[in-house]
């Protein structure tokens, strides 16, 4: 059975703030819409289920974010997730310049977890804490071949 990747979904308490974010570090916003109904009801396992969303692409196409904010019921906020902790926590990207990216993320008020690190003179790397607590990896590759 073939099988393509749709997208990566990501509750978010600002949908504002989260559009901005990703839209600055390059993603292009394909459009916005309010979900409710007996279908999202069904599609999601969410009774009362009211959720504002937004759909993001990478700009090469081939990778979108699906952002949602919830009306109903209330979002439940929790712990930042960790980056040892089971289950999904991060999303990764490539970009061209890690100090750029960095400098568009710190005017988002997002801020590496630690700081940028080489692996293996393959790719400088480093996790930034994004909007509501999304842990986002930035990566550049060193040897562009």
């Amino acid at each position: 059975m073939p099988i393509k990747l749709e997208n990566v979904g990501i509750a978010v308490r600002d949908l504002e703030a989260a559009i901005a974010f990703f839209s600055d570090l390059g993603m292009t916003l394909l459009g916005r819409d309010t979900v409710r109904g007996e279908w999202t009801e069904t599609a999601v396992g969410l009774d009362g289920n009211h959720a504002n969303i937004a759909m993001l692409q990478m700009p090469d196409g081939n990778g979108r974010l699906e952002l949602f904010e919830y009306v109903h019921p209330a979002a439940i906020e929790t712990e930042p997730t960790r980056p040892n902790e089971i289950g999904m926590h991060r999303v990764a990207f490539s970009v061209d310049d890690i100090p750029e990216a960095l400098q568009i993320a710190a005017a988002h008020g997002c801020h590496p977890l630690r700081g940028v690190a080489t692996y293996e003179d393959v790719y400088k790397l480093t996790y930034v804490r994004g909007p509501s607590g999304i842990i986002v990896m930035l990566a550049e590759e060193l040897k562009k071949g």
